[in-house]
């Protein structure tokens, strides 16, 4: 048992450890090897440039994936520390969950997606655990990352049936109806507050949500009110950025408190009994969590559908589109390695080369690649 963790925690001791065998680091534990691992990884780095919200060239200021991944994983390890939980897994998986998101966000992977209806679908979260698994080209005795199996379970949020027995025992949990461990549960619910506390603060500032609407948030409203108390002078950019942590704080709290209430009701003795509980133990009240879910809802109705984001959306749709239809032309489009890749297979396979390769693109990348093939 490493020292200061509860008994319910992920344990290295007693992990199911990596798919490939190594030798222990001299001086760090296995998950924060994983930490570095994903840290040191190209489809982290190309993170920077892609989308959270807006486009990556529409301003320097507004999140991008990899600021977004690291306001996840500050979320998760301040969870993780206070439910004495492993925080190098927790930071891991928060670092790593995005890591096979698509360029454009959402617009992005939906687009993707119906493109390969008819070779098994795309969805980023299988992707992220495809490219640590096999995608990242890094070690001269294993494919991918060789990541530990906490690492790639928690990764891996949500997993259909049929994509769930190709998977083997990392696919298990969705088969049998089971839980993942609590720091995956972290992770999960890191990336909801995440999302929702950093689209409030750059739908403000790209003006397309406006104080008034938000005001219209409980969520949003019982920390205006205070923070008017404490500052009644305090300008609009800072007002928003003190009303913007105090949300995150009084919904990390609630997380930490309602999750302590319903472990030790579970009362679990160890990881396997967290994982057959009749359902996630980290998560936050029922009155918190239903702000948390209207808050969800006006973003998506008031910032997501925004016209403004709904060109952009059209836009990226297009050029998601025309670059697979290219490319499923004539794969020596494709830079030589995807390129000889694909010509060597057929069918769902060739597209999955495809995919991962338009996957893989930023923002700006993608933009230039569908001007050099309209040229």
């Amino acid at each position: 048992m490493t020292h200061g963790l509860a008994p319910y925690a992920a344990d290295e001791s007693r992990s199911r450890g990596r798919r490939y065998e190594e030798s222990p680091s001299a001086y760090r534990g296995e998950y924060q090897r994983d930490r570095d691992r994903i840290i040191h990884s190209t489809a982290f780095r190309r993170l920077v440039y892609k989308t959270q919200v807006f486009v990556n060239h529409e301003g320097d200021l507004y999140r991008t994936r990899l600021t977004h991944s690291l306001e996840v994983s500050q979320i998760g390890r301040t969870v993780a520390v206070a439910l004495n939980l492993n925080e190098p897994l927790t930071e891991a998986i928060c670092l790593a969950h995005d890591l096979g998101h698509t360029p454009f966000g959402h617009a992005g992977q939906d687009t993707l997606n119906a493109c390969m209806r008819d070779y098994g679908g795309f969805e980023h979260n299988l992707q992220s655990l495809r490219v640590v698994d096999e995608l990242e080209a890094k070690y001269a005795d294993f494919p991918g990352l060789n990541l530990m199996f906490e690492t790639r379970e928690g990764i891996l949020k949500h997993c259909s049936a049929r994509n769930a027995r190709q998977l083997g025992d990392i696919g298990e949990r969705f088969l049998e109806r089971k839980q993942a461990g609590l720091e995956a549960q972290i992770a999960d619910i890191a990336d909801a507050i995440a999302y929702n506390n950093h689209d409030v603060d750059d739908g403000f500032r790209a003006g397309l949500l406006s104080l008034e609407q938000l005001r219209e948030q409980p969520l949003f409203e019982e920390q205006y009110l205070e923070v008017q108390r404490l500052y009644p002078e305090l300008e609009d950019r800072r007002l928003i950025y003190e009303i913007n942590r105090r949300m995150i704080g009084a919904v990390v709290t609630d997380l930490v408190e309602a999750s302590r209430r319903r472990i030790a009701a579970a009362d679990p003795a160890s990881i396997e009994d967290v994982r057959e509980a009749d359902g996630p133990l980290v998560s936050m009240s029922d009155a918190v969590h239903e702000q948390h879910v209207a808050m969800k809802r006006f973003l998506s109705e008031h910032l997501y559908s925004h016209e403004q984001k709904l060109e952009m959306t059209a836009r990226a749709q297009r050029i998601v589109e025309d670059l697979f239809a290219a490319y499923t032309e004539d794969v020596n489009r494709m830079p030589e390695d995807y390129a000889g890749a694909a010509a060597r297979l057929e069918g769902p396979e060739r597209a999955r080369v495809i995919a991962d390769y338009i996957a893989g693109m930023t923002d700006r990348y993608a933009i230039a690649a569908h001007q050099n093939i309209a040229a």
